[in-house]
């Protein structure tokens, strides 16, 4: 016997009494509760837990709504998708992210997309980056992210995200998982926003 094997031996020795472990009644995919809110309102408590913004609207408000997010941003990425589907009304010089190079993005005010998916008990967007969406980078480049999400774009959970991603055909396209404005902290728990990606969000949901 080699000293491993002994080592292994008087750990099995030592939990040779104790009780097994508790079958766990789990099954991935299973839908999971929002508690006692539905699933667009249990969206919007755990997107604000994130210190986002966010509002639920009818389709004939959002155009006003976007004017109003975006406050003063005068410079506003937006790919023709969105912008014909939700006029805001607002005098903006529409760019589009296809034609700017990462420097240019940084200059830009904000940046409006639509979303693919919502995740209520995590209070996760998911972009695919299809039409509405634009690029990767101009998610993650502006400081402040108008994002336009419908009511019936909203799952319970993960797992319930991942099926619906599948049968959109979605998972073979690049993928960002939004919760929240950017953020981190150092070990004193410091935080500091819009290190790695917007400094702002606002969530607008679409009834």
């Amino acid at each position: 016997m080699n000293a491993r094997e002994e080592i292994l031996g008087r750990v099995r020795l030592a939990l040779a009494d104790r009780p097994g472990s508790p079958e766990i009644d789990w099954e991935y995919g299973r839908p999971v509760s929002t508690g006692g809110l539905g699933l667009v309102e249990r969206f919007a408590e755990r997107v604000a837990d994130y210190h986002a913004e966010v509002e639920m609207l009818d389709r004939e408000d959002i155009g006003p709504a976007i004017a109003a997010a975006l406050g003063d941003a005068r410079h506003v990425v937006g790919d023709r998708t969105l912008r014909e589907s939700w006029p805001s009304g607002a005098e903006l010089e529409w760019l589009d992210a296809s034609d700017l190079t990462s420097a240019e993005l940084d200059q830009v005010d904000a940046v409006v997309t639509t979303a693919t998916i919502g995740i209520a008990n995590t209070g996760t967007i998911v972009l695919d980056h299809g039409r509405g969406q634009g690029r990767r980078a101009a998610s993650l480049v502006p400081d402040v992210h108008v994002c336009l999400i419908s009511a019936d774009q909203i799952v319970s959970d993960v797992p319930e995200a991942v099926a619906r991603i599948i049968e959109l055909g979605a998972q073979t396209h690049p993928l960002t998982w939004i919760s929240g404005p950017s953020a981190t902290s150092d070990i004193e728990l410091s935080r500091v926003e819009g290190v790695h990606g917007p400094r702002t969000l606002r969530v607008i949901v679409v009834r």
